[in-house]
């Protein structure tokens, strides 16, 4: 990696050359919403002069029903998204991935919008972005620090087994939100899915379509149960997972492992 990485006084001008904008997906996290907005502004804003800036940070509102359109009109200057009624977190994030090639990107951040991710990480997603252009980066969480939610270290390890399966790629950590997407690549990709399910769907297709996957260490923070936000529904959305990895499985087996066969065949020949 070059020596003169990115940091937070020129992380906003990196962006801009590299063609990459920071999303946040927000349903009904109005109480952390503005903490995370104000902080991930600090990397994503490129000063022109005193009263002329470019954002490049879009927030995309999906339905929310308490007082996420409030704190949003207070900043009028950032990119935002916003329908109704909620359709769920893969929906919000395709129809982010569209607006921001609409706009000009190729490339796109996401992080989570209930403060468990840190806006100081998005220089290691822009550095990672500079040597690695065809990838899909995850950032990896430390699974095993204090108040990590049982059900969240299983179905990490639940999914990166699957997408073991699927892929023969192996990830420390397939569920994270805070990642890098090259965005204009998975462009004309058909999926399927609309919701927590589409973080592993998209990693699996990216695979098949020959996009390099790794990890960058993250921080994250875990609040005590009782302060927890989570929409994550432990029955209903295990089970669209457990169904998305049967047709995955199924596709891995008859489609994508033969095409690579094929490939190599071709390459040896």
């Amino acid at each position: 990696m070059e020596a003169s990485k990115t940091t937070k006084n020129n992380c906003a001008d990196r962006l801009q050359q590299l063609k990459c904008c920071v999303i946040i997906p927000t349903y009904n996290n109005a109480q952390k919403l503005e903490e995370v907005i104000n902080a991930v502004k600090e990397y994503t804003t490129l000063e022109l002069d005193q009263q002329h800036h470019i954002s490049h940070l879009l927030v995309v509102n999906d339905g929310s029903t308490d007082g996420t359109a409030a704190i949003l009109e207070r900043y009028p200057t950032i990119m935002q998204l916003s329908y109704q009624p909620n359709a769920g977190k893969g929906i919000a994030m395709r129809r982010a991935f569209k607006y921001a090639i609409e706009k000009g990107y190729d490339y796109a951040i996401t992080l989570d919008s209930d403060g468990q991710h840190y806006a100081k990480d998005i220089p290691t997603f822009v550095d990672a972005l500079t040597d690695n252009p065809n990838a899909l980066v995850v950032g990896s969480r430390n699974m095993g620090q204090e108040n990590v939610p049982t059900k969240s270290s299983f179905g990490n390890k639940f999914s990166s087994f699957w997408l073991w399966v699927e892929t023969g790629i192996r990830l420390k950590d397939t569920q994270s939100g805070y990642r890098l997407y090259p965005i204009k690549a998975l462009e004309n990709l058909w999926f399927v899915t609309g919701r927590y399910e589409f973080e592993v769907e998209v990693l699996v297709r990216a695979a098949w379509e020959g996009m390099d996957l790794f990890c960058v260490p993250i921080d994250v923070y875990y609040p005590p149960a009782e302060e927890r936000i989570t929409h994550f529904r432990p029955f209903r959305d295990f089970f669209r997972i457990s169904v998305l990895n049967t047709f995955l499985c199924l596709a891995a087996f008859f489609w994508f492992r033969p095409r690579m066969i094929v490939r190599n065949l071709k390459k040896k020949a």
